[in-house]
């Protein structure tokens, strides 16, 4: 109830710790927000590559082809059993005609060469949709089926993906630590020079009898304001960022899979000012702690 009713007192003294090192305060306050909006290009570079690899993952197959002696109805039953199979999502025949029509698609103005065939080079195989964590369990049961002559995976090209979105995580936690320290010194650092061009009124007001809590408070919130504002600065700017970026992409890649646009922007939008206000709270504190 106490600071409740000094309220007015300890705005005008933040506005007094603020203006008192206006300069330094300004660029500190842009310092912060181009720290916290490296962490917003982070964390958007995150949730686009984890994305990609849930797309692929969902995407995963793999291609089974049958001996020559493997008849249609055979083939069929081979299906049925591969379907029964744990990490099995799907598993469908691609007739001769269908893997025709899409080399067709894929080879575009170049599939005239396909003329040359008298015959259909295809064959049909077996498309299996699986389960990333059960990639090598499925291919072993595949693989040892009778009538099945070659399995082919895109499991180097995946591993590659978690690999290097593994490397990301990796870069992002190390960022996120590096935005931690670094903006905990930044507001530590301006706090104790608070305190030090404010020493004489702190004197006066111990002999007083104002305690610690009431002292600290107004230093307190000039750095949660600070930080606060560097967050609000970096969410502006991630977000136009994001914006610009994602009618760029969508036009030129649309092959790309991106985050939904309206979940990652409302993401950004809580999280930068929250671990700005954490910051702001946890460096005050420690400038404090620094002081007494």
């Amino acid at each position: 109830m106490k600071l409740v009713h000094n309220i007015g007192y300890f705005l005008r003294e933040v506005a007094n710790i603020i203006n008192m090192n206006l300069l330094s305060n300004l660029l500190s306050v842009l310092g912060t927000g181009l720290i916290l909006f490296l962490l917003g290009l982070v964390i958007t570079g995150w949730n686009i590559s984890s994305k990609v690899v849930e797309t692929l993952q969902k995407e995963a197959e793999i291609s089974a082809y049958f001996n020559e002696t493997v008849t249609y109805n055979k083939a069929e039953e081979m299906i049925e059993y591969i379907n029964s199979i744990d990490g099995v999502e799907n598993a469908r025949l691609v007739s001769e005609t269908e893997a025709f029509s899409r080399m067709q698609d894929i080879l575009g103005e170049e599939a005239k060469i396909l003329e040359l065939f008298d015959e259909n080079p295809f064959e049909a195989y077996t498309e299996v949709r699986i389960n990333l964590e059960e990639m090598d369990f499925v291919l072993n049961q595949i693989s040892i089926m009778e009538g099945i002559s070659y399995v082919r995976d895109n499991k180097a090209v995946l591993e590659q993906v978690q690999r290097l979105t593994r490397g990301l995580n990796m870069i992002s936690y190390l960022v996120m630590i590096a935005v931690g320290i670094t903006t905990l010194v930044i507001i530590s650092h301006l706090i104790r020079q608070s305190i030090y061009n404010n020493k004489d009124q702190i004197n006066t007001l111990r002999l007083l009898g104002a305690p610690d809590s009431f002292i600290g408070f107004p230093f307190l919130l000039s750095g949660i304001l600070l930080t606060l504002t560097g967050g609000i600065l970096a969410t502006i700017f991630i977000v136009f960022l994001i914006n610009m970026g994602y009618n760029q992409l969508t036009g030129a890649l649309p092959f790309i899979p991106l985050p939904n646009r309206g979940t990652l922007l409302l993401k950004l939008s809580v999280l930068l000012p929250a671990i700005s206000i954490f910051l702001g709270v946890l460096g005050s504190i420690f400038g404090l702690y620094k002081e007494r």
